[in-house]
């Protein structure tokens, strides 16, 4: 059956903003002060525009499910395609306890703030909330589904813009601000690495359009209305992150920015200088459903890519099973086992905001990893299968391809590198110990699908009974 492509140039902009527009963000680049303004725009140019459109030419011509493993697969065959695919659905997993920790610090600043760096708290908010998104998933999509789209708005439209909206009321009735607005603080000092090391968070903010891009098919011109939704929608993306972390980092000293609960500390700071304290507990509750959402709609997502690689015989059987609302019950639950793991992480970093960037950091890293696979394939698919139709392709033949690619490359390599300093913003035990937890990790993840392949039998291609009766339907 053939589906209209009734999708506009402004809808699909704005499927692209829920998707990676999070006020979550917004601290951890605040750290920059003024010369966060400079980072965002030169992710935007360097990243978000060379994934988002490098994802749209693959998505419209290998549009079959499994994006980054079909595509890798394509360029450098079966082994590469599921190492790619692996290291998106890893990162998610990491990912799960910085999101996770993000709700429990803004509800416990908002309602008991000396909770809001407990590590103990966060520890159990973090299972709790995870362990409750796992089983909801198993119930079927339905209710997820329902509270991921609320969510979304909820948890970004409306804090965002009201972030937006007291800083503005702020700067312009005189109160003190934390930073300076001259050019000598808005370009940042680009030789010492360590303070470029939040850099690769702010890359990390963009990462996602590769994810959006299977709806390229369904603009009516994809050729031409795919990248106006990529620009309005960098618009909206961009120019609200840009207020809303020159907001908090107007308001918030840059020493007492928490990584885990600075939105919400903005907030209070904002609300309190003009005697409406009572709005902090409110608009927590829309941080944290928002955020609570947003865990509801991943939980399953990253298991679900996973599982194309697992139904081509990359896993054994037992990872494509299915309960009776079709999830994938042993693999939502293996995942939420890794994520008890990695949360545990808190109990031994030095503070909250530490084991949050530690985590971040590492999700970085491996991210970058498959992003640097993604582009090296779009350039090779332009050689190896140049005749395949692309309803959207980067202009400017193979040399735009080659641009577009090289840029995003580059950046992402630059990211990588400066990714393995420990920030100065923040205290660890060891710069040595947090290099190796880096590297150790990156290597691990790395290596995990090779020693999966490696013990790979006949056996795990076959299908299975839910599979073949999906085939006969």
């Amino acid at each position: 059956m053939r589906i209209a492509k009734t999708l506009t140039v402004f809808s699909l902009a704005m499927i692209n903003v829920a998707a990676i527009g999070s006020v979550k963000n917004w601290p951890l680049t605040a750290e920059y002060g003024f010369s966060s303004v400079f980072f965002l725009i030169l992710a935007a140019l360097t990243f978000f525009f060379p994934v988002s459109l490098i994802a749209a030419e693959l998505a419209t011509a290998w549009p079959k499910r499994g994006g980054v493993f079909v595509w890798v697969k394509e360029a450098f065959g079966h082994r590469t395609g599921f190492l790619a695919i692996w290291l998106l659905w890893i990162e998610n997993v990491i990912w799960y306890p910085t999101i996770l920790s993000f709700i429990a610090g803004t509800l416990g600043f908002a309602f008991f703030p000396s909770l809001a760096d407990n590590k103990l708290y966060t520890l159990a908010v973090v299972l709790i909330t995870f362990w409750g998104s796992t089983l909801l998933n198993l119930r079927g999509m339905r209710t997820s589904s329902a509270l991921s789209t609320v969510g979304s708005v909820c948890g970004t439209f409306v804090p965002g813009i009201l972030i937006v909206a007291l800083g503005a009321v702020w700067y312009f009735s005189g109160a003190p601000i934390q930073i300076t607005f001259s050019w000598e603080d808005f370009i940042p000092n680009m030789t010492a690495p360590e303070q470029l090391v939040f850099f690769t968070g702010v890359l990390l903010s963009f990462g996602g359009m590769e994810m959006s891009a299977i709806h390229a098919r369904d603009v009516q011109n994809p050729r031409k209305d795919y990248p106006k939704a990529i620009f309005l929608s960098a618009f909206f993306i961009l120019g609200l992150s840009i207020l809303g972390v020159l907001a908090i980092a107007m308001v918030v000293p840059q020493s007492k920015i928490s990584l885990v609960a600075g939105s919400i500390q903005a907030f209070q700071y904002l609300v309190d200088a003009y005697s409406l304290s009572w709005l902090t507990p409110i608009i927590a509750l829309f941080l944290a459903f928002g955020a609570a959402g947003s865990v509801a709609t991943w939980t399953l997502g990253p298991v679900k890519g996973l599982l194309a690689a697992a139904e081509s015989g990359d896993l054994p059987p037992i990872c494509r099973e299915v309960n009776k609302k079709g999830m994938p019950s042993f693999m939502m639950i293996i995942q939420a086992l890794i994520v008890t793991a990695l949360s545990l992480l808190f109990l031994f970093a030095p503070s909250v905001s530490s084991g949050f960037w530690i985590l971040t950091a590492l999700v970085s890293q491996i991210y970058l990893v498959m992003y640097l696979l993604m582009f090296a394939a779009a350039i090779k698919l332009r050689y190896k299968h140049p005749h395949i139709e692309r309803p959207y392709k980067i202009p400017g033949g193979n040399c735009g391809m080659w641009i577009i690619a090289s840029v995003g490359i580059l950046s992402s390599l630059f990211a990588l590198f400066v990714g393995f300093f420990p920030p100065v913003q923040l205290p660890t035990k060891s710069p040595l110990l947090y290099i190796l937890f880096l590297v150790s990790g990156l290597i691990v993840a790395c290596v995990i699908p090779a020693i999966i392949l490696l013990f790979k039998k006949p056996e795990w291609e076959h299908p299975l009974s839910h599979e073949k009766q999906q085939r006969d339907e």
